[in-house]
């Protein structure tokens, strides 16, 4: 008789269950209406983030409180939602007519509006992906908020201890805190969270603003104060999701209104029948890359054109900003800032319009028709299917738009290489499914050679949500045989709005080109380089503006002519 064998999961089997098990609860809460995160309802969402452990959420399963993961996710929520005990998603239902002021997080643009002392509302308009995005970022700092709450609370009673007195003197003084108040302060919130002194010092002033220098003591205040309340008299946090986002989502109405804007004003300006090339990218780099050059000539004179996209994209930069979109305003780009809640501002090119003898691209070599390029800013996550299926739908059910290229520039997450670096993917895998997109991508890492630049190519995973990936389920995508370099939100979303409208629905041409590209903005694998490590600062300027140029090469057919040339 054969012994039976012993069964075990791996890490990566593990974290991709607990993924699939995060997804199909959080639908389940949505279809219910409301929970309690840290009750029993919220049980399988919190076990299974545990069992994740996702990289940017640094040390959940410890004991200590994970400092850089609560500033990514602090900066990605409005301000002062640690205060509200009732939290409550809902569609745009009004309330920008109201006296409420909208409050946009730092981090993530999601109007939201505190209700009264208890109450904080979300407005969810770019999709699923949004409510995912605040389910797991409020778990975790429900989870860390309990960690504060058993550190401070002696018994069921409501003794607590000497630090967390000392705590709440500090943070309940109406005066601003001096440097030695501020340091003592800081001395019991270390002891409360487990941490060294320098630990919080270092991470201090990032949480604060000019208004609230302090805001770090508050916020953790407020999280181990509502932590308490729920232990000592029941009083549990809770989370709903309005009756008007139940009926509304997944059924593309936001999408729709912005998608059927923008053929209203390609209509009016009589560019509905020309050759459209889409562009999905920021909102500088493809207006800068043509009009830079002529708009900004005597001032950056003996500057390399990387230079100058990189003064460009400082936050101090204002004025030139405002000159080179002058420029573009006199050569027919259309904006069309965002008004129905998507937060993807387009900008139309009309290149009939365009002197392009005065840009960088001065042998433009079109057919008989000059193109339209449509730049939307970035979507987010399954908003990109919502956005791009409507937009690549006919006007008014018989006008077909020839779209001739869909583009894609974003940034993700490298599995080798570094931050900066360029990835050019040949097939989209999503998360969680079986379902796989693969394509020929126009773009070759071959045409970003000779940069200082690396580049990878292969396949890219599509992820439920960039904060919910651990170390041992990236390293088994990396390294087996789906050879995936890299990790993002929208890529396959994207890719299934185009097949479907080119190969099945024919409401574009069938050949149309489709060109993907990203540069790293982390690296989820590399200790000190995840998401929650910062920004990118200047480096993600040159592969920025080096995709975007890549992409005008093609469509423009031309090639790209340095500034000092």
């Amino acid at each position: 008789m054969k012994e039976g064998k012993n069964i075990s999961r791996t890490r990566a089997q593990e974290s991709s269950a607990a993924i699939e098990k995060m997804y199909i609860t959080m639908r389940h809460l949505f279809n219910r209406g409301f929970y309690k995160p840290m009750g029993i309802s919220g049980d399988t969402l919190r076990e299974a983030l545990m069992t994740l452990r996702p990289e940017i959420y640094g040390n959940i399963a410890d004991e200590k409180v994970e400092l850089k993961g609560l500033l990514y996710v602090i900066e990605r929520l409005p301000l002062g939602i640690e205060e509200c005990r009732f939290i409550n998603l809902t569609s745009d239902e009004g309330y920008s007519k109201s006296h409420f002021e909208a409050i946009v997080p730092p981090k993530r643009r999601r109007n939201c509006y505190r209700i009264d002392a208890e109450q904080m509302n979300v407005e969810i308009t770019r999709g699923r992906s949004d409510i995912y995005d605040i389910l797991t970022h409020l778990t975790f700092i429900f989870i860390e908020s309990h960690k504060i709450k058993n550190r401070v609370l002696i018994d069921e009673g409501g003794e607590v201890s000497r630090d967390w007195v000392k705590l709440e003197q500090a943070v309940l003084k109406k005066e601003p805190l001096t440097l030695v108040e501020k340091e003592i302060a800081i001395s019991h919130a270390a002891n409360i969270l487990a941490r060294t002194f320098e630990d919080v010092l270092d991470i201090y002033d990032d949480f604060g603003s000019e208004e609230a220098p302090d805001r770090f003591l508050h916020i953790i205040f407020w999280l181990g104060k509502l932590a308490m309340e729920e232990v000592v008299s029941s009083t549990k946090r809770t989370i709903t999701f309005s009756p008007i986002l139940r009926e509304r989502l997944g059924h593309h109405i936001h999408g729709e209104i912005w998608a059927t804007n923008i053929k209203e004003v390609l209509k009016i300006n009589q560019l509905l029948d020309r050759p459209i090339h889409i562009i999905s990218a920021n909102m500088h780099s493809v207006m800068n890359s043509i009009f830079a050059k002529n708009a900004l000539k005597n001032t950056f004179k003996d500057k390399l054109d990387f230079d100058v996209f990189e003064e460009l994209s400082k936050s101090s930069a204002n004025e030139i900003r405002n000159t080179v979109k002058e420029v573009a305003f006199q050569n027919g780009m259309i904006f069309l800032p965002e008004s129905v809640g998507t937060n993807i501002d387009v900008q139309i090119f009309d290149t009939a319009k365009i002197d392009w003898s005065v840009t960088s691209f001065s042998e433009v070599a079109f057919g008989e028709q000059k193109p339209v390029l449509i730049v939307m800013d970035y979507a987010f996550g399954e908003q990109a299917y919502e956005t791009v299926d409507e937009l690549l739908k006919p006007y008014k059910k018989n006008t077909f738009l020839n779209v001739q290229s869909v583009s894609i520039m974003g940034k993700a997450g490298i599995l080798e290489g570094r931050k900066g670096d360029i990835m050019i993917p040949n097939a989209h895998i999503n998360e969680g499914t079986a379902d796989n997109y693969y394509f020929e991508n126009e773009l070759t890492p071959e045409m970003f050679q000779g940069n200082n630049i690396a580049v990878f190519s292969g396949s890219m995973v599509t992820v439920l949500g960039t904060s919910l990936q651990n170390r041992e389920l990236l390293k088994f995508f990396h390294e087996s045989t789906w050879g995936v370099i890299g990790l993002e939100m929208e890529g396959s979303h994207y890719q299934k709005a185009i097949q479907s409208a080119s190969k099945i629905r024919k409401s574009i041409p069938k050949d149309v080109k489709v060109r993907y590209a990203y540069y790293a903005s982390d690296n989820p694998l590399e200790t000190g380089s995840t998401l929650a490590s910062g920004g990118l600062g200047t480096t993600g300027v040159k592969p920025t503006y080096l995709i975007t140029i890549k992409i005008l090469e093609q469509i423009l057919n031309t090639n790209y002519k340095t500034f000092d040339k």
